[in-house]
């Protein structure tokens, strides 16, 4: 229960349904200090919100201290991604860390027989596994950070909140009589406040942010800049060069202090490497073989799935994209589906660790 609309509504559902139900919040960071922050989760208001709903609900409420985990697994992580050039997706390291492995061991040993939470998402049975969906309500769609659930945990969790819509959602909880009906959903990464990501990383790795200068496609210097944390992949506004074309960020080469950029076109990725691949699918890839598997590939969360193949050679991962893809950077996600309809079924994913343009992927076949 993160003191929201939605994990609040998920508790009354469950428990109008006739559930023996426990209310978990988790206190991820601020000794739950910061009362007064709006627009972010798991802040200290929010904890107290939490355990108004449960009290409203008549069901027991428990404050996880969470944050020395919460500061190891998602926190530093997120600054040495940023540190290394990288945009990385905190919320996607939370669901995977804190969320479904340690609160869901936590679960386990309270006794409970599945642990349940306001994603917007859905699951249901599949040849005999429970498989993962996107929701009715496609503007509020969270299976883009939720890819790598393993098939473990998906047999643990529950998403009451898959087949409803948000204003569907809002209504319930005004008909259980929520405190938090009308409350505003968090907007920022909720240990960044005003989403000003560059005050952590500059606080938790001083070291990284390095002057250096701002390099063309072509190899020109152009400028300097203060630090690569201060840039990302597709920015076009605030460079501080001179240009009579208009120039994007291309590549964050942290280990040369480099920002390249270079023009718009520059930016189409059409293919992508990834890192801690999670499958979801009923293929088997232990094979040793090479192995196409025709997916619908989302590289942004903003972003609709689009017509790719996934290639799994020598236990690595790669998808190539059937058009290009602009703004795509290391440290995101790229989630894999059946298809790109609100229900289609989410296969798996992993981090992009590399990316290609077309005209890159032209030059190699030249070579070769």
């Amino acid at each position: 229960m993160s003191g929201g609309v939605d994990s609040s509504v998920v508790a009354g559902l469950l428990k109008r349904a006739g559930y023996d139900v426990v209310g978990v919040t988790l206190q991820l960071y601020d000794h739950g200090a910061a009362v007064h922050r709006s627009g972010s989760c798991c802040a200290g208001r929010d904890i107290h919100d939490a355990r108004r709903v449960a009290e409203q609900l008549e069901i027991p409420h428990y404050v996880l201290d969470y944050e020395s985990r919460f500061r190891e697994a998602v926190i530093q992580p997120f600054a040495e991604s940023y540190a290394a050039g990288e945009t990385p997706v905190p919320c996607i390291s939370c669901n995977q860390t804190v969320k479904f492995s340690d609160l869901l061991g936590t679960a386990r040993q309270l006794g409970a027989a599945a642990m349940a939470t306001g994603h917007y998402v859905r699951s249901a049975g599949v040849n005999g596994k429970q498989a993962l969906f996107r929701p009715v309500d496609l503007d509020r769609d969270q299976s883009y950070f939720l890819f790598a659930t393993t098939q473990e945990q998906l047999n643990f969790l529950r998403f009451p909140l898959g087949g409803l819509t948000k204003p569907e959602t809002r209504e319930l909880a005004r008909e259980f009589g929520l405190s938090v009906a009308e409350k505003q959903d968090s907007q920022d990464i909720c240990f960044v406040p005003q989403g000003r990501y560059t005050d952590i990383v500059e606080k938790l790795k001083p070291e990284a942010v390095q002057p250096g200068n701002i390099v063309h496609i072509d190899g020109s210097v152009l400028g300097r800049h203060e630090g690569v944390i201060n840039y990302t992949i597709g920015q076009r506004r605030g460079l501080g060069i001179a240009s009579s074309a208009p120039l994007f960020v291309i590549r964050l080469d942290a280990s040369r202090a480099e920002v390249v950029v270079g023009p718009r076109e520059a930016l189409g990725t059409r293919l992508v490497s990834l890192r801690a691949f999670n499958w979801l699918g009923d293929e088997d890839l232990s094979t040793t073989e090479r192995l196409e598997i025709p997916v619908f590939a989302r590289v942004r969360s903003t972003r609709p799935p689009v017509p790719a193949m996934l290639v799994v050679a020598n236990g690595e991962a790669s998808v190539n994209l059937s058009e290009a893809e602009t703004g795509v950077a290391p440290g995101q996600a790229c989630v894999l589906y059946d298809d790109d309809s609100a229900g289609a079924r989410i296969l798996g994913g992993g981090t992009i660790v590399s990316r290609k343009s077309a005209a890159e992927l032209v030059s190699r076949r030249s070579a070769a």
